[in-house]
């Protein structure tokens, strides 16, 4: 197994600790990570490139990124929680319908903060600013999706990536970033 140095959170001081090549430790501090998906909508209208500069210009780190046309099977598994609501069939379908790119970023807080910067699930909601807010036409097709949850995003990240496939890397601006 790889090892390499990471920077880990504790109580506000930053230290160097060896760690191994996938860095979890309670997925706290600047070794959060969350699931960010382009939905087909924001594909087809090429707005991935965007999407990813704004979590590039937060300071976000890229540590998983493919692009991919998702299964029924796959994408039934990723929204199990919602199989119950009516629209379930419907956004699987929809899902599987065109290609998708899904990405895990890190960072401080990077749950909470991407959920702020993708705005609500209805872009009537959002506010300008949000990649729902200047992006989203319409619910069933709100460009995006992101982990409402730590617990959701280490779910929802070990569903499309498999370990080895999460790249632990020394950021050279961290220390610009991070106190």
């Amino acid at each position: 197994m790889k090892r390499h140095l990471a920077v880990i959170e504790n109580r506000g001081k930053r230290r160097r600790k060896e760690s191994s090549s996938r860095v979890t430790e309670g997925w706290t501090g600047v070794n959060e990570r969350t699931f960010i998906a382009v939905k087909p909508d924001g594909v087809q209208r090429k707005l991935v490139g965007e999407i990813i500069r704004r979590f590039e210009r937060k300071g976000f780190k890229l540590v998983a990124m493919k692009f991919l046309q998702a299964s029924e099977e796959q994408l039934k598994e990723h929204y199990w929680e919602l199989r119950e609501r009516p629209f379930y069939k419907g956004l699987v379908k929809y899902m599987s319908s065109g290609p998708i790119v899904v990405m895990a970023w890190q960072g401080l807080d990077v749950v909470k903060t991407s959920r702020k910067m993708l705005g609500e699930t209805n872009p009537a909601d959002s506010l300008p600013g949000t990649i729902r807010g200047d992006y989203g036409v319409e619910v069933g097709r709100n460009v995006i999706h992101g982990s409402d949850s730590v617990e959701s995003a280490r779910r929802e990240i070990s569903l499309w990536f498999k370990e080895h496939e999460l790249v632990c890397w020394e950021e050279s601006s961290e220390h610009w970033i991070y106190v």
